[in-house]
This record gives C-alpha cells, sequence and structure tokens, in this order.
C-alpha cells in the first residue's frame, strides 16, 4: 500500500527530508506532497545580503534545487500554497491555494513541520510602511531590491545589529547608501560577548557605517506619500530612504501550537533525537522552527542555521524512508564578516555559561593568520571560556582578518569531543608560514586557558 508523506516547508529542512525519503523509496511506496507559500524551493537564505549587495549576480544563483527540479522527482510541491491548520486527530492539512483562493484537505500517513523561522517585526507604528523590509526569504530579497531601484534617496537604515543585520549594512554600503545601524545593546553582534563586539563596532565605525548602541526604536516615520522617510528612537529621528530589519528571528510554529503540538521556552517544536516531534510517531520536524539540544550547557536553545536545517531534514528524511538516523545536538557555532573582518563563535558566551550555572575562566590572545613575517598577516583576536577545576573548554570566539573565521572549526570539534583546553593544546594541526603562526592563535589560547584553570584550581 502506498503511504503519503506530507511536508510543510519547501526550503532547506523540508525538501531535504523529501528527497533524503525519494532516495530510499519510490513513488510506488511513498507519494510526496510538499507545500510551500513562496515562489521558491531549496535556496539559500543566508545568501540574500550578498545579492542584495551585488556580490552573487543572480537570485537564481541562490537556488539550489526549483520546483520543476523537485516535481521532476516524483515530489508533488504545490509553490504559492500555504498550510492554513494541522488537524492531527484527523491525519490531514488544510491548505490554501493563494493565488485562486481555494481551500483543501490532504491527508497524510506521514508528516514533516519545516515552517521555518519569521523575523521580529515589533508593532511600532509606521512599520509595514513602504520601504521598511525583512529579508527572511528570497521574495523579501527581490521585494528589497525593487525598494532600493524605486527609490532616488540614498540614506539607509538598519535596525539590529546581529548577523543580519551586519551584513545587510555591508550590502547596503556596497550599493552606495549611507548607512545607519541602530541596535537595542551595548555593542553589536550580541552572539559575542561585548568586548569581542568592540571590536566589530570598531570595523563598522571605520567603514563609515554609522552605529548607535543603546537605541531603541519608538516608531517608523512616513512622508506625505507614505513612504518611509525616518526612523525614531527616544533619543533622535534618523533620516531614511529604505529601512532593514534585522532584530532576530522567532519559531514559526503558530500552526504546530494551534494543533497542541509541544513546544519548548523558546517557542521551537520539541523533538526527539530522531528529529520525531516528541510524543507523536509520525510526525517529524526540522530546520528554524525547532529546538536543538545544546551540547555545550545541556539543554535545549533556538539555533536558526542553513546548517543544521539541512541535517534536520537528512535525518528526517532517513528515518521516514524506512532507514535510521539521528541528530545529537549543537554547540553553536556561526561565522560572518563584515567587509574583510571576520567574525566567528562557537560554544557558550560568558552570558550563557552564568546562566546555566558554570565556573569559568576566560583569556583573550592576540595573534596572526600568519607567520608574523610573511606577507599578508593579518591580526587576530581569540576568546576562549573554560570551566574552572575541570578545564573542560566551553567556548570560543574569534574577530580578525583573512584566516580567522574558520578556525572556529577547530573549537566546534573540540566542543563536540568535550576535549578540554589542555588536550587542545596538543592538537597536531596543520602549520607552514603562509597558513599560520608556529603556534595557531587557537592553541595559544587554549595554552593561556590552561595556566588559568591551574591558577584557578
Amino acid at each position: 500500500m502506498t503511504e503519503r508523506l506530507v511536508v510543510i516547508g519547501g526550503d532547506a529542512a523540508g525538501m531535504s527530508a523529501a528527497s533524503q525519503a525519494r532516495r530510499l523509496k519510490g513513488p510506488e511506496e511513498l507519494e510526496i506532497v510538499a507545500f510551500e507559500r513562496g515562489h521558491f524551493s531549496s535556496y539559500s537564505a543566508c545568501g540574500i545580503p550578498y545579492w542584495v549587495g551585488g556580490d552573487v549576480a543572480t537570485r537564481d544563483e541562490l537556488i539550489a534545487r526549483s520546483p520543476e527540479e523537485h516535481r521532476a522527482r516524483a515530489i508533488d510541491l504545490r509553490t504559492r500554497t500555504e498550510v492554513t491548520e494541522i488537524d492531527v486527530p484527523g491525519r490531514r492539512v488544510l491548505s490554501r491555494d493563494l493565488e485562486a483562493g481555494t481551500e483543501s484537505w490532504t491527508g497524510f500517513d506521514k508528516l514533516v513541520i519545516a515552517t521555518g523561522a519569521r523575523p521580529r517585526r515589533p508593532a511600532l507604528p509606521g512599520i509595514d510602511a513602504p520601504g521598511v523590509h525583512g529579508v527572511q526569504t528570497l521574495d523579501d530579497g527581490q521585494a528589497l531590491l525593487d525598494s532600493l531601484e524605486g527609490t532616488a534617496g540614498r540614506r539607509a537604515v538598519v535596525v539590529g545589529a546581529g548577523y543580519i543585520g551586519v551584513e545587510m549594512a555591508e550590502a547596503l554600503l556596497n550599493r552606495g547608501y549611507e548607512v545607519t545601524l541602530l541596535h537595542r545593546g551595548e555593542q553589536p553582534m550580541a552572539t559575542l560577548d561585548p568586548d569581542m563586539g568592540r571590536l566589530v563596532h570598531r570595523a563598522l565605525d571605520g567603514l563609515g557605517i554609522t552605529t548607535v548602541a543603546s537605541a531603541e526604536v519608538t516608531k517608523i516615520l512616513t512622508g506625505e506619500d507614505g513612504r518611509v522617510r525616518a526612523v525614531a528612537t527616544d533619543e533622535a529621528e534618523y533620516p531614511a530612504d529604505v529601512v532593514v530589519l534585522g532584530m532576530g528571528v522567532v519559531p514559526e510554529t503558530t500552526l504546530a501550537g494551534a494543533a497542541g503540538l509541544p513546544l519548548g521556552v523558546y517557542g521551537g517544536l520539541l523533538t526527539d533525537l530522531a528529529m520525531r516531534v516528541r510524543g507523536h510517531e509520525d510526525i517529524w520536524a526540522g530546520g528554524d522552527c525547532v529546538e536543538v539540544l545544546d551540547l555545550v550547557a545541556g539543554r535545549e536553545r533556538h539555533v536558526p542555521l542553513g546548517t543544521h536545517a539541512n541535517k534536520h531534514g537528512q535525518v528526517i528524511g532517513a528515518n521516514v524512508g524506512g532507514d535510521y538516523a539521528t541528530f545529537p545536538g549543537v554547540v553553536g557555532t556561526a561565522v560572518s564578516k563584515v567587509c574583510d573582518l571576520e567574525i566567528a563563535r562557537t560554544g557558550l558566551r560568558e552570558k550563557d555559561a552564568r546562566e546555566v550555572g558554570l565556573r569559568y575562566v576566560t583569556v583573550t590572545v592576540e595573534s596572526t593568520s600568519r607567520a608574523g613575517y610573511y606577507p599578508g598577516a593579518a591580526p587576530m583576536t581569540v576568546k576562549m571560556l573554560a570551566e574552572r577545576r575541570t578545564g573542560r573548554l566551553l567556548g570560543v570566539q574569534i574577530v580578525g582578518r583573512e584566516g580567522a573565521g574558520k578556525r572556529v572549526d577547530i573549537a566546534a570539534v573540540a566542543l563536540t569531543a568535550g576535549m578540554t583546553v589542555e588536550a587542545m593544546t596538543a592538537l597536531d594541526l596543520g602549520y607552514a608560514p603562509p597558513f599560520s603562526p608556529v603556534w595557531d592563535p587557537v592553541l595559544i589560547a587554549a595554552r593561556k586557558a590552561t595556566a588559568a584553570v591551574r591558577a584557578g584550581s
């Protein structure tokens, strides 16, 4: 008997799950129906700032597999179709064709929820005015580009200084805009500790981006034509011809919550190691709509990244298709850049360690990406956290120029393996003057952290 798999969401997690399940089971065993409310499927949302900024020439370069390609593999992908209700007891979903306006029910034997995340969009006056944009989907990116081409002004305000906010500030700067970056925190990049965020702030200032800290946006001001003209805080007004919102995201679990499925403290779906929704044998969830286990902190977190979403999809597809796979958790690795400044982190910040009751030591070292005498050696700052007494590595943050960012992967592997900083000092890393000093900056930090642990024991 043919079973039916229904997938809600046509991007990374959803279509990875559908594709993997199709590899394992043919159409005669498994019918696959997928719903996507947008126009596109299987695309890199992470690449949108680089498309907007001109580093990526066309939108289609961000698309890994089009709806037509999925359909050619016997996956019934229905774009511009939004699922509006999940009937768990009845094992069916209600969908609405956004073009025709018609609704219909589709039954399922197995269900995958991959509804992603939605941008934080506070209910401020003027927030929905023309010229105010989020950048979560390819449709959002296209709308922003159309808006940029439709205005003669060259002033941009970015609200929020996380990864998306900082990357969009650079993108708009590359397009010739005068950019103001407003954020609520002490320093930009709240995923870093403030002392490391200060290095990012300094780099933004050096690029000519006006960065305003502790700025709480109160309203969006509009002109007589209804279009945005400024962003207001309690302290000032910042003129704007375009506004980009980069205030982070929250799990899109409205449907799941209404259906009575279990949600965590961050609002994300809770799953087991097989990515099966807890308490529901034939329902899986993955991507930005779920919470995952933080292997360092030992608790669930919401970590919306495309790398995780694709892995979730592979795990789900394997299990749906009759194979077996698990997703053990994450250590919180992320990397970004502002022009030539690379920003990376993995594991816990000081704030995170305190919240889970860990006692720790911190060290910060200055080094270079290559041997100091080799041409092109660039400065790098590495901050490392280790657990007091045990010396277990807890987290690493890196800010530096070319060659800095991907060094965080050394720490990510060490975190996953549960290594101590002392054990890290013996890691046999590749060395040659064009690639590293004889002591890699991460290992220099590990040596210093080892000394701090011994001194504090």
